[in-house]
This record gives structure tokens, sequence and C-alpha cells, in this order.
């Protein structure tokens, strides 16, 4: 089984311009953890959950105020997103792909082309879980 068969197609992406505030909308409407950052179609990083917990939305309010706060949550992406990004392509086998998360402890991988970085997908440790289920019906 390889990562195209199993990864979330098309996963909702943002800029890099887009501020910390909407990628925290975005992550709590549609109940996901990671979001790619883009730009041009190809990756530029990923921002996780664990990235946005580390806005200290409570301190920032209560030793700097409301105004900080708001300074802060129109911060652009690029300055809290994880730049080093762990990737895999199309083709990667999806047992390599596992080995990748569970080594760099990352709930997701985005898929991209090798040569352009294009984003393809995104696979998760839940769209990893989907294919082990399916797997493990079939028996």
């Amino acid at each position: 089984m390889i990562a195209s068969e199993v990864m979330t197609r098309d996963p909702v992406s943002v800029g890099p311009g887009t501020s910390v505030a909407q990628v925290w909308n975005i992550m709590r409407e549609m109940e996901i953890r990671h979001v790619p950052v883009v730009e041009g179609g190809k990756l530029l990083g990923i921002v996780s959950d664990r990235d946005l917990a580390r806005v200290d939305v409570a301190g920032i309010l209560s030793t700097e105020g409301a105004d900080a706060l708001r300074q802060e949550l129109a911060t652009p992406v690029v300055r809290i997103m994880s730049a080093d990004v762990i990737s895999i392509d199309t083709d990667t086998e999806l047992s390599d792909a596992v080995e990748l998360l569970i080594e760099h402890k990352v709930g997701a991988l985005p898929v991209v082309e090798p040569e352009t970085r294009e984003l393809r997908g995104i696979l998760s440790y839940i769209d990893v879980l989907r294919a082990l289920l399916e797997l493990l019906e079939e028996d």
C-alpha cells in the first residue's frame, strides 16, 4: 500500500500571510490538527495544534492586555509554522510513512511531488488507522 491510496487529497491549506487567528478558526471548525502552508501550490511549512498551543493566550492577556493579544493573533502564520517539514511523496510505502510518523513523533506528513514540492495531500495518523481498520475488517 502506498501513500496516495490512503492520504487525504486536497487538504485544507493556507498561505503564509494567513493570520494565526484564521488558522485557529479553520482547525477548530474543520476539526483538524494540521494545516499545510503553501505558496503557489508549493509546500512552505505546516502548522499544527502544537504550534498554536505555544501562543500563550492567557499569559499575553494577563500581562500585556487585549491589544497585545489581538496583535499576536494577527501574526502571519509563517512566523509560527514549522518550516523544517518531513514530507513524503505519493509513491512512499505506507510502512515507511508510519516509521516516519513514529520516529519523528508527528501526527501528519504532507504528501508532495518530489521535484516541485507541490502539495498533493496529507497523510495523518487517522488516515493510517482508517486503512488499518479496513484491512482488519476484511479478515
